[in-house]
């Protein structure tokens, strides 16, 4: 019989990079599994990411065994690097930034979404990148 789930853990890690520092540590540390057996697959699965913040779902078991998967970069993550910018607008229903999203970059960013996601219509990824990049004061040209 398969062991029963102890907890799943969710954390942001730069590809390549998982250490066993916080938060790596600390989290896998505190459930008793052996951090090495995550650090050094993540660390080779992620090497072609290389310094790209991912998002790792961690399924943790009662036997100290666990699985995981990369969920990929965050959408808003994707925006700021395709746009050059640090943060999103702070108040983005009254201050725009001055950088907007083409529809070349509009659709770049729903394709790389679209393979980490459960959507197979790259329009409707298109419509949530944008109403991500609404959010943040990011204007989308027409």
């Amino acid at each position: 019989m398969a062991a029963a789930v102890k907890t799943n853990l969710k954390m942001k890690i730069k590809g390549g990079q998982a250490s066993a520092a916080p938060p790596v540590g600390s989290s896998l540390g505190q459930h008793g599994v052996n951090m090495m057996d995550f650090i050094n697959p993540f660390n080779d699965a992620t090497k072609d990411r290389m310094g790209q913040t991912l998002t790792v779902h961690i399924t943790i078991f009662d036997d100290r065994t666990m699985t995981w998967r990369i969920v990929g970069t965050p959408t808003d993550d994707l925006i700021r690097a395709k746009l050059g910018v640090q943060k999103g607008s702070g108040r983005p229903n009254t201050e725009k930034l001055s950088k907007k999203l083409t529809q070349k970059d509009l659709t770049e960013i729903a394709e790389a979404k679209a393979k980490d996601g459960n959507a197979d219509d790259i329009e409707s990824v298109k419509k949530m990148v944008a109403g991500t990049a609404r959010s943040m004061g990011v204007e989308v040209e027409n």
